[in-house]
């Protein structure tokens, strides 16, 4: 799993919850960093922040979808003061994001949408 979150405490959190479901995961703090650790590894899902810094998750995901198609996305999102995060998360959805969760995330789903992933046959692309 690769998590994408400019917030150490929650990438931590995420990981600590997907590595006590028996996950191994890869922390990453903006987009930016998150396509570094895509060319140098392989990962099946990612998990990653919708406003952060740098590079933001929905700039992320659309370049996720044009240069590795068969990775799973999970898009998360608390929102902002100007976006709530309903209107993020449909955007991300729309961006091609396969699953997408509100912050703040609850373990057993975000565990729970990511084996559902996991269980998907990695050559079936989302329709964008």
């Amino acid at each position: 799993m690769l998590i994408v979150d400019d917030d150490p405490l929650v990438r931590s959190l995420l990981c600590g919850f997907l590595t006590s479901a028996g996950h191994a995961c890869v922390e990453a703090e903006e987009g930016a960093n998150a396509v570094r650790a895509l060319e140098r590894s392989d990962f099946d899902v990612v998990v990653i922040d919708l406003l952060m810094p740098v590079r933001e998750g929905v700039e992320t995901i659309g370049e996720i979808r044009r240069r590795w198609p068969l990775v799973r996305i999970i898009a998360i999102s608390g929102g902002s003061v100007r976006l709530p995060s309903a209107s993020l998360l449909n955007l991300a959805a729309g961006m091609g994001a396969h699953e997408t969760l509100a912050k703040p995330v609850d373990e057993h789903l975000l565990t729970l949408l990511v084996e559902r992933q996991l269980r998907i046959a990695p050559e079936t692309p989302p329709v964008v």
